[in-house]
């Protein structure tokens, strides 16, 4: 016999299951075609838009060793507090009066580039003086050769009248000489002939030594003039000669003071670097060199300091593929950890306890860990940050892009695509338009 109760059971059950399968089915057709806001998710840490207000170590400049600590671990410093002091443990700065002694030194090699100035100054006047008493020499020397040569010339004239004379006097001596062998003149007339002839002769030898003598005297007034010239030049190369080594001294004195004068200037420098100061207002949250007496290396931290005032950002690390949807002021969603947040990624309008925030700089160099770094820094207008949120707190990410069906991100995220992307400019479109 059919059991018509138990099949009437079993038909009911089946129909029962159908609908389950059937409704849950259009429920889940119908939640594929539900909006979904497509992001970018990321980590990152908290830290500073400005390097010089994330935690910096105080190190020393010289060594030295540490004599007194003026804060501890915890201590709220202000700018240009002392935080130690150290003393000197160098052979070469000891010396507790090198100051004092460097600048005499210094005045010392001053009055020297003094004395060498007024050198100087006197060989110029020297130099003046030598050059215009070789002018006047020489201007000297000149009119005698010029005299000298008027004398020549009048030599010269006159020896020209003796030897015109001589030829005269032999043109008139044989003249007479033949009118006496016609016995036309005596004797006595041609004897007178040939002693105004030997005299005419003598004169003319005489005035040629003159001549000779003047065009010598020509010549040594020449070589007096070369010999001025030879011998101011000496005088004056040698006093060029004094003037420049008491230059080149002057020049290495005023060497020497420059190099004083900067001793003395690092000198005054170092000795301010035995107080080490607060660069900027902070916690000091570590000390790391402990103890009175110990000595300090150049360069070496004594502590942390964590800046008061500071502009809090998110450093950010975003895949690669990624990358090319990012850009300048961009819209982020953060989660600080330790703080409460529920989190719907597609639905940024259901989200609760995150904070917004935009994108600062990006990074043009991949970075170690394979990723590109991005800084979100925090909107002005809106809702702020926590004021109790620290440099190097966790974060997460949220960059929102386009808005799409469900569905389509399943394929999307199956297939292994990119991010769908509209510009800043659209998203301004419709919240306008929202608007």
């Amino acid at each position: 016999m059919i059991d018509f109760k138990h099949y009437s059971h079993s038909l009911w059950t089946g129909k029962i299951f159908k609908r389950i399968i059937l409704i849950i089915s259009s429920i889940t057709v119908l939640v594929l075609f539900f909006p979904w806001t497509q992001n970018i998710q990321s980590t990152g840490v908290v830290t500073t838009l400005r390097p010089d207000e994330r935690p910096q170590e105080i190190q020393t400049l010289i060594p030295g060793r540490i004599t007194k600590w003026f804060v501890k671990d915890g201590d709220m410093v202000e700018e240009g507090d002392t935080i130690a002091i150290l003393t000197e443990i160098k052979s070469d700065y000891l010396n507790p009066d090198l100051i004092g002694q460097t600048s005499i030194q210094i005045k010392a090699k001053e009055n020297s580039i003094i004395s060498y100035t007024a050198k100087v100054d006197a060989i110029n006047k020297q130099i003046t003086q030598m050059e215009a008493n070789r002018d006047f020499s020489l201007q000297k020397a000149k009119v005698k050769l010029e005299q000298e040569n008027l004398k020549y010339a009048q030599e010269v004239a006159e020896y020209q009248s003796a030897e015109i004379n001589m030829k005269v006097t032999k043109q008139q001596l044989d003249r007479d000489s033949i009118l006496g062998t016609k016995q036309i003149k005596s004797p006595v007339d041609i004897e007178n002939r040939r002693i105004k002839y030997q005299e005419a002769l003598a004169k003319k030898l005489i005035q040629k030594s003159k001549m000779d003598m003047a065009k010598n005297a020509i010549e040594n007034a020449k070589i007096e003039i070369q010999n001025i010239s030879v011998e101011y030049g000496e005088k004056l190369a040698k006093l060029e000669s004094e003037r420049f080594s008491a230059i080149s001294d002057q020049m290495d004195t005023e060497s020497e003071v420059s190099k004083l004068r900067n001793q003395y200037s690092n000198y005054q420098i170092r000795n301010g670097f035995y107080i080490i100061k607060a660069p900027q207002s902070g916690l000091v949250s570590q000390t790391l060199s402990n103890g009175v007496g110990i000595t300090v290396q150049e360069g070496q931290a004594l502590c942390t300091i964590v800046p008061s005032n500071v502009n809090l950002a998110v450093e950010l690390f975003v895949s690669p593929v990624d990358m090319p949807l990012i850009t300048k002021e961009v819209e982020v969603q953060i989660i600080f950890d330790g703080w409460p947040t529920m989190v719907f990624s597609g639905w940024p309008e259901l989200t609760f306890g995150t904070f917004p925030g935009k994108v600062y700089a990006i990074d043009n160099a991949l970075q170690p860990n394979g990723k590109y770094r991005v800084l979100v820094r925090m909107e002005k207008e809106g809702k702020q940050w926590p004021s109790e949120l620290k440099i190097g707190v966790g974060a997460r990410s949220y960059m929102l892009l386009k808005r799409v069906p469900i569905w389509y991100e399943i394929w999307r995220l199956l297939s292994g695509f990119p991010a769908d992307f509209y510009h800043q400019a659209r998203i301004k479109q419709q919240k306008d338009a929202k608007k």
